[in-house]
């Protein structure tokens, strides 16, 4: 029997990368890619809005910090593979195009879509993260204590 926690964690983990993806990215990188396949809608393309949990000093109580609009969808394609999209904002289109994508990660064009779309959107926003880390550790400082000279 297949385990399924393997295909679980890879899944989960490009939905992730499609959903952290900035507007339009997906959908672009999808045209470029490929045309897209033939599906009919399970549930259509619908906004609505969800709570943001947070923790004070990331240990202590949860608390409600506010709500995030999201686009929610799911589809099946023409030879049955399901795809399903979670994104914040407000954009239909891209949640299509997040929902296509899944489902074709399920198919043979699995490889060409990890190289042409989510191995490029992992490395922008990997790029991303370091930049901003480099930004953050040029205004750092170190703080020592200065011995006195006097013996």
């Amino acid at each position: 029997m297949k385990d399924m926690n393997e295909d679980y964690a890879a899944r989960q983990n490009w939905l992730g990368i499609m959903a952290k993806g900035p507007k339009g990215r997906v959908a672009n990188l999808l045209d470029a890619t490929m045309m897209r396949p033939v599906f009919t809608w399970l549930r259509a393309p619908e906004v609505g809005s969800t709570m943001v949990q947070a923790r004070a000093g990331a240990t202590g109580a949860p608390f409600n910090l506010g709500e995030v609009s999201v686009t929610r969808c799911a589809l099946t394609l023409a030879t049955g593979e399901v795809g399903h999209a979670y994104i914040q904002g407000r954009s239909k289109a891209d949640a299509e195009a997040v929902a296509v994508v899944d489902a074709l990660m399920q198919t043979a064009a699995a490889p060409m879509l990890q190289t042409a779309v989510l191995d490029v959107l992992d490395a922008e926003q990997t790029a991303k993260r370091e930049a901003r880390a480099a930004k953050a550790a040029a205004t750092k400082v170190d703080f020592f204590t200065m011995v006195r000279g006097e013996d």
